[in-house]
């Protein structure tokens, strides 16, 4: 099995395998972020259950100390109709009733006053401090803002006034009615099960307190506002009702801790997945450096182990010719010495950096082809024609332009490694068409480009490999290096920062090659 098939295949079980592991994974994380959402969710809903008993506790109390609120009133309102009973009895036989009821009154404060203000009497003050006339006065004030005071008709015509306020008892409840509500609302912050948590009023407008959410973003209304929508999209509010006529409202959203493990996993696999890019750009720079010096290397040393015989040969093709050996023969042989000349060169110029000159393409194609065609099959034809302001010309019809408007189409090539690519391509075609069809060169002149697409009429070359085609090893031959695509692939890209790879392939019918040079 070819080694690049076999790369391929260790590449599909090892991405497999990474998405299998990848998907484990997120499903496992997934999983428990489930599990930890359905508690955190639950320890909300039980936070939320003692929440609404304990409201309808303060609700109940609330009742209750209103209750008491009205039955002390009502008290207030029979002591002083008593009192006016007492004032205005005439033929009242048995007082025991009336005398009962004003004397019942220990605990209410009250202050009777005349319809000047003067005070007639009190009840249930503070006994030192009722000696003061100013106290008396600040209490009538305190009583007259809390509680309206009751009109009280004495003596005919006369009319009295009765204040009173909260008893001592009723005030140590309503404080600890107040207090109950207060650590109410702090309970709601405090104990809310580490969850961003806002409790508003009636119209869900107004923020009453807020607990686990940033205060700079409390700061603002509309980002107020967006967060109690984000947060009653998660979750259905919570209504409390602390009295009858309104309703309050609990807002709350996932944890801090559940939004990150949601996210966990994709920043997680981000930072993996960047360090394997990372790691593996690396690796593939360091192997590319790798190659490069054995490219380099082996180049050097094949110019520099041809020169020797090289040299030799020369020297013997002197002494055939001083000889007299038939001139047709020397010609020949002197033809090949100079092309090992060529390859060495060729060699020697690997791994330097070599001159880049503007080159007419179609001539240095041109004597590519006459070189090819003495060494083919008369089989195989070849054909070039350039493309030009969408004209096509072939090579015949562009010898009969005059040589002083001679067509050129020019680009930044080395002549002698460039004419290596062509002859690597040329040599694949002719292996691929078994000696016998036909390989067209299409030049087209563009603004920046030389496009250059070489095409056969071989077996074809199938879409999967395509790019596999140009690694060093590759090849379909039986005694191919599979060296020829991958080093004309780096004297393109590397040496005349162009572009090489395949255009077009269909099996049985044949393969093009694009070329694209800078002008």
């Amino acid at each position: 099995m070819n080694i690049y098939s076999q790369k391929q295949q260790w590449k599909v079980v090892l991405f497999i395998v990474a998405m299998v592991i990848v998907g484990l994974s997120f499903w496992y994380t997934s999983t428990l972020v489930k599990q930890i959402a359905n508690e955190e969710r639950t320890k909300a809903r039980l936070w939320a259950e003692a929440i609404q008993n304990k409201a309808s506790l303060v609700k109940y109390t609330n009742e209750l100390f209103q209750e008491i609120n009205i039955e002390e009133r009502k008290k207030v309102e029979r002591w002083a109709e008593a009192t006016r009973i007492l004032a205005n009895a005439n033929n009242i036989s048995d007082y025991t009733f009336i005398l009962k009821v004003v004397s019942d009154n220990t605990t209410v404060p009250v202050i009777l006053t005349d319809e000047d203000g003067t005070i007639i009497s009190h009840r249930n003050l503070d006994a030192e401090k009722a000696k003061d006339t100013k106290y008396l006065q600040q209490q009538i004030k305190l009583m007259e803002a809390t509680h309206v005071p009751i009109e009280v008709s004495i003596f005919g015509a006369k009319k009295n006034f009765l204040y009173y306020k909260d008893s001592r008892i009723f005030s140590e409840l309503r404080r600890v009615l107040d207090d109950l509500v207060q650590s109410f609302i702090s309970e709601i912050v405090v104990n809310s099960a580490s969850v961003p948590v806002i409790f508003t009023d009636q119209n869900k407008k107004r923020v009453i307190e807020f607990g686990n959410v940033d205060s700079i973003i409390m700061q603002s209304t509309e980002k107020v506002q967006q967060l109690i929508a984000e947060m009653e999209s998660q979750n259905k509010p919570i209504e409390i009702h602390l009295s009858d006529e309104t309703a309050n409202y609990i807002f709350y959203k996932d944890s801090l801790l559940l939004t990150q493990l949601k996210y966990y996993p994709v920043v997680q696999f981000g930072f993996i997945g960047l360090f394997i890019l990372i790691s593996y750009w690396l690796f593939s720079m360091a192997r590319k450096a790798e190659q490069n010096q054995v490219w380099v290397g082996m180049a050097k040393e094949t110019a520099h182990q041809l020169g020797t015989p090289l040299s030799s040969l020369m020297a013997w093709l002197e002494l055939f010719k001083e000889k007299g050996l038939d001139p047709e023969t020397t010609k020949e042989i002197d033809k090949d010495i100079k092309r090992l000349e060529t390859i060495t060169d060729r060699f020697s110029k690997i791994g330097a950096s070599p001159k880049l000159k503007s080159e007419n393409v179609l001539e240095v194609l041109e004597n590519s082809v006459n070189y090819m065609k003495s060494r083919s099959s008369e089989r195989v034809k070849f054909e070039i024609r350039s493309i030009r302001d969408g004209q096509v010309r072939l090579s015949e019809e562009r010898e009969q332009i005059n040589s002083k408007e001679k067509e050129a189409i020019t680009a930044k090539m080395n002549i002698q490694l460039f004419d290596w690519v062509i002859e690597n391509l040329w040599k694949n075609a002719l292996d691929a068409m078994n000696g016998s069809g036909a390989i067209t060169i299409d030049v087209s002149d563009h603004t920046k480009y030389v496009y250059i697409d070489i095409s056969d009429t071989g077996k074809g070359i199938s879409s999967g490999k395509f790019k596999t085609v140009f690694q060093p090893g590759y090849t379909t031959k039986q005694r191919g290096w599979g060296l020829g695509l991958s080093l004309s692939k780096r004297i393109i890209e590397n040496y005349h920062q162009g572009k090489i790879f395949v255009k077009r392939s269909e099996m049985g019918k044949g393969t093009t090659f694009r070329i694209v040079l800078n002008k």
